[in-house]
């Protein structure tokens, strides 16, 4: 017993020892962490807005109206701008007007943005509204009427009386997406059993109806086609032309030409510019700028429905309008 007491005495000795050899012992010095550095924010500029630019239909930044090329480029050009000027009048809006160079320049530029409303051909609207960049809002009248034809032309005489003698001949068209110049005139032609690329000698781009009407009245093509009826255009520096070009075929009715604006167009601006268009119909003025405008002789209200039973027509005849747009 004595031991025991012995061993465990000394056992507790020790342990007091140790205890006191660690408590005397240099202090471990702490290990100290690498100062933090305290974030700051960097000093923010002060938020400011981008100046906004100058409002759309200013003179700064005016509405840009771009026009089909389907006539004499000046003419055309005079009577947008004079039409342009009415409604600044009417609206304060400002609008710039600029002919394209072709068909498909002037769907390319309100597709890019490039500009904001169109004066469309048919074929130009719904190629252009097939790919979202068009809406139409007013179509043009001729004739009380909003629909128009094609016809191919040729010089009395020539011997071509009907589509199918078009076989080897030279033949001019105002744009190749003109719709009455083109694309109607060669679904006739292929419904006669004629290629227009392979049969014809030759296929002439003049730039405008006007263009094919003295090609063939002076004998530069065999025949061509235009809007019905073109000749009027240049009737009073050819007086004959009527009876020195004739016409040999004359299509189904079209859906005319219009006004049409990009979609993202501010609703606001679109219907003051609708309004003050529409306004034309109303005066004898007003009927005189139209006139001086691709003959228009009137607009109505319209929307992009009027052009269905045209898109019906290249369905029934089996071309897209995107074959018929290369």
């Amino acid at each position: 017993i004595m031991k025991v007491r012995f061993s465990y005495l000394l056992f507790a000795l020790v342990a007091i020892a140790a205890v006191l050899l660690t408590a005397c012992g240099p202090k471990a010095t702490p290990t100290q962490e690498a100062p933090v550095a305290e974030e700051t924010e960097a000093p923010m500029a002060e938020a400011t807005e981008a100046p906004a630019g100058p409002a759309l239909g200013t003179a700064e930044n005016p509405v840009i109206w771009v026009l089909t090329p389907s006539q004499d480029t000046q003419t055309v050009l005079a009577g947008a701008e004079a039409i342009a000027q009415y409604v600044e009048e009417q609206t304060g809006i400002v609008i710039k007007s600029y002919v394209s160079t072709d068909y498909t320049a002037q769907q390319e530029a309100i597709c890019s943005g490039e500009a904001h409303m169109a004066a469309l051909n048919t074929f130009g609207y719904v190629r252009a509204s097939a790919k979202d960049c068009a809406d139409v809002a007013l179509v043009s009248v001729r004739y009380g009427s909003t629909s128009y034809a094609g016809q191919i032309i040729t010089q009395a005489g020539s011997g071509i009386e009907k589509v199918e003698d078009l076989v080897g001949k030279k033949f001019c068209r105002p744009d190749p997406e003109s719709t009455s110049g083109w694309i109607i005139p060669s679904l006739t032609m292929k419904a006669a059993g004629i290629d227009p690329e392979t049969d014809l000698a030759e296929i002439v781009d003049t730039g405008g109806h006007d263009a094919v009407v003295l090609a063939v009245y002076n004998g530069d093509c065999d025949a061509g086609a235009t809007f019905e009826d073109a000749r009027g255009l240049v009737e009073k520096d050819y007086p004959d032309v009527k009876e020195k070009v004739v016409v040999i075929a004359t299509s189904a009715p079209i859906p005319n030409d219009n006004v049409s604006f990009r979609p993202d167009f501010p609703a606001d601006l679109r219907d003051q510019i609708v309004q003050a268009l529409l306004s034309l119909n109303d005066t004898d003025q007003g009927k005189e700028l139209l006139k001086g405008l691709f003959s228009w002789q009137g607009l109505e209200a319209a929307d992009d429905t009027f052009y269905d039973g045209f898109r019906q027509q290249l369905e029934a005849a089996g071309v897209s309008i995107e074959e018929l747009g290369q």
